[in-house]
């Protein structure tokens, strides 16, 4: 099954770049821009090329059988995003996703941090939260539609000072470019 989907992605025109470094057998993975359903395929697909062990946050609307079942069988938690402004349900999500990396002995969650596909003017910062609280790194992978590339960049070890670190990590992806990317956080 790999052959095949490292062969599809060749036939695309799209490469994966980067690895995780040796050591890292736990961490947040952030995958940004996130601005298409085709961010799953490709992401997904890198994933699969790098055999990289991942879980990953998905909105619990689309966990409807058949597809749901799939979903979880590839590594899917479901996330109840319908009370938005419930900041208690928000910390019950980032202490949720915090235990899963606790008990694992080997796992990379992925997380994107803008929460949709559409324009969003910041960035969650959910993924922040889980890391530092997993003691976990933050690895940035990323989709860059106009180089056709799917890659893992640097780790950042969460210091804490999230403005700080932030801002670190928004400038990696200053010149990723989505699917569409005037949704896109910039």
């Amino acid at each position: 099954m790999r052959w095949i989907i490292t062969h599809i992605f060749k036939w695309l025109g799209w490469q994966v770049t980067g690895d995780l470094p040796p050591g890292i057998s736990k961490g947040v993975l952030v995958i940004a821009p996130h601005t298409s359903n085709w961010d799953f395929f490709y992401g997904m697909s890198a994933i699969y090329i790098k055999r990289i062990p991942t879980r990953f946050a998905i909105k619990k609307e689309i966990m409807f059988f058949p597809l749901g079942s799939i979903l979880k069988w590839m590594g899917a938690i479901s996330i109840d995003r319908t009370q938005k402004s419930n900041t208690h349900k928000k910390s019950n999500q980032v202490h949720m996703m915090t235990e899963i990396l606790d008990k694992s002995e080997k796992l990379i969650l992925i997380i994107a941090p803008e929460g949709t596909r559409k324009y969003a003017p910041r960035w969650k910062t959910g993924f922040y939260h889980i890391a530092l609280g997993a003691k976990v790194p933050i690895i940035l992978g990323y989709l860059d539609y106009t180089k056709k590339e799917a890659g893992i960049g640097p780790i950042i070890y969460p210091t804490g000072d999230i403005e700080k670190d932030m801002e670190q990590i928004q400038n990696f992806y200053k010149d990723k470019i989505g699917k569409y990317p005037h949704q896109g956080v910039r």
